[in-house]
């Protein structure tokens, strides 16, 4: 179940919290790596839906959001029934892409770290268009 916290341009962090159940685990009860790339994309959704933006309405649209880039790091083990939390910050946004700094933890403990980041794409043709605006006024500063 998410937990509450409003993303901003303050570097203020949108908080997802994630069950870790048997499907995610290999024979020794260890989360298996690329689950960890399904949790942030979870966390991520989360916190797009939380700026406003309807990911339904913009594909009906003919845009939707693609990864980019990632660059992951494993710092230790999430495991069968660990309860992890998921942040998702804001680093930089720019008309045509955003770079995001997700961690997923344990009781405070970093397991995993992500920088992401995301563009906005036709889905048909492939090619890159603006970020929706409430994606961009991220970028603007805030009173």
């Amino acid at each position: 179940m998410p937990t509450a916290c409003r993303p901003g341009s303050g570097g203020e962090a949108m908080g997802f919290r994630v069950t870790v159940y048997y499907e995610d685990t290999d024979m020794g009860g260890i989360v298996y790596h690329a689950n960890y790339l399904k949790y942030i994309e979870r966390a991520r959704s989360h916190w797009v839906r939380t700026l406003g933006i309807d990911q339904v309405a913009l594909r009906d649209e003919g845009t939707v959001f693609a990864v980019r880039r990632v660059e992951a790091e494993f710092l230790a083990s999430a495991r069968l029934d660990d309860v992890l939390d998921v942040t998702t910050a804001l680093v930089d946004a720019s008309g045509v892409r955003v770079r995001l700094e997700q961690v997923v933890q344990r009781g405070g403990q970093a397991l995993f770290r992500a920088q992401v980041e995301l563009v906005a794409i036709d889905w048909r043709s492939g090619a890159v268009r603006r970020m929706p605006a409430a994606l961009r006024a991220l970028k603007e500063p805030r009173d």
